[in-house]
């Protein structure tokens, strides 16, 4: 057995784990606790220290320039795939396309490339992500406020506000503060062995915890909806599909061939929706309770399912993609996997076209 298949039912018996131990957890706090200490603190000490073991090189200032720009093509395709699958409800679609073209690496990537990859890669993943946070913290903020003026009559306020609060969020992010702490100690022509070490200890003791305690609460957050299950799993077939493709038509156009940044740019690519976008929605929402549903700028409920669904799908796909080794870095065997994840994603709507039409010939035999 391969090292990589024994990593990879490693990790998902404690995802299994995870899913037993659910029952000893008696709030949404309780869970909510754990992905507190994996954000504030396993998360921030992993990439510091994957940061602090790299030559910094200039190609990993391009890293977030190049994750915005991911995040924008989704955002622009993102209509297109609602579309496809006949959702013409005002608010699915503004929910879908600001949830959609967001990444949360942090939770559904990051343990993986760490575990597959090395700490090398994460720090390439981590600072991609910075582009991402950008991403989903201010511009689709701006879009969702742009969508609330839009579609109601509320008074405007001072969008400058808001900006400069999300700013703080970002600036003092532990994830955030380390990776610029990071990069200044880098700058300074420091590394981890630069550090003392009862720091380099430490540092490194809170790394090992985070594949675990993600993994636990992977299985611990697993709650998925029966209702809209099937809408929300084809949309997100087709947003991984589109992924894959994107990457794979780059990896062909370029002949890049270097195996384990395709598998980086694969991994990343397919982290599950960010949380973000939901607290914006939410934001809107305190705005419209007493406004009629059905004339409400997002879904708060369909955006719970897509967070409650991306989550376990980005995290067997990556899982899959890491335990077949090197296979997916190739072109070929590329466009072949997003072909299979883009058939999943359509599947559906090709089967209720074809059954309406079906019903459309009958209705027409009777009438002749």
């Amino acid at each position: 057995m391969s090292d990589a298949i024994i990593k990879a039912i490693s990790f998902l018996i404690f995802i299994v784990i995870g899913v037993i131990l659910k029952k000893k957890f008696n709030s949404k706090d309780e869970i909510d606790s754990l992905k507190k200490i994996i954000l504030l603190l396993a998360l921030p000490a992993t990439i510091f220290v994957a940061l602090l073991k790299v030559k910094l090189q200039l190609n990993l200032l391009l890293l977030p320039v190049l994750a915005l720009v991911f995040n924008a093509i989704l955002f622009y395709v993102t209509p297109t795939l609602l579309l496809i699958l006949g959702i013409t409800d005002k608010a699915i679609i503004n929910t879908s396309r600001l949830l959609l073209p967001s990444l949360a690496p942090g939770l559904s990537c990051f343990p993986f490339i760490l575990e597959f990859l090395g700490e090398t890669y994460l720090a390439k993943a981590a600072m991609a992500d910075l582009g991402n946070k950008f991403f989903v913290l201010f511009i689709l903020y701006l879009v969702a406020i742009k969508w609330f003026y839009k579609n109601t009559e509320f008074k405007q306020e001072s969008v400058k506000t808001k900006l400069k609060s999300l700013a703080k969020v970002m600036l003092f992010e532990p994830v955030n503060i380390f990776i610029l702490v990071a990069l200044i100690l880098l700058f300074l022509g420091l590394n981890l062995n630069s550090l003392p070490v009862v720091v380099q200890n430490t540092l490194n003791r809170l790394s090992s915890i985070m594949a675990p305690l993600v993994l636990l609460f992977i299985g611990l957050a697993v709650k998925v909806k029966r209702k809209q299950f099937v809408q929300i799993f084809s949309l997100l077939m087709l947003r991984y599909g589109i992924t894959l493709l994107l990457i794979a038509a780059i990896v062909a156009i370029f002949n890049f061939n270097l195996k384990d940044d395709i598998l980086l740019m694969i991994a990343f690519g397919l982290s599950a929706c960010s949380f973000w976008p939901f607290a914006h929605i939410s934001s809107v929402a305190t705005k419209e309770l007493n406004i009629e549903a059905d004339k409400k700028t997002f879904d708060t409920d369909f955006a719970l399912s897509i967070l409650a669904l991306s989550l376990p799908l980005s995290v067997l796909l990556i899982l899959g993609v890491f335990i077949t080794g090197k296979t997916f870095a190739q072109a070929n065997n590329l466009f072949v996997f997003a072909s299979i994840i883009t058939f999943l994603g359509v599947i559906m709507p090709l089967y209720l076209w074809g059954k309406q039409g079906a019903q459309i010939k009958k209705r027409y035999k009777e009438v002749k």
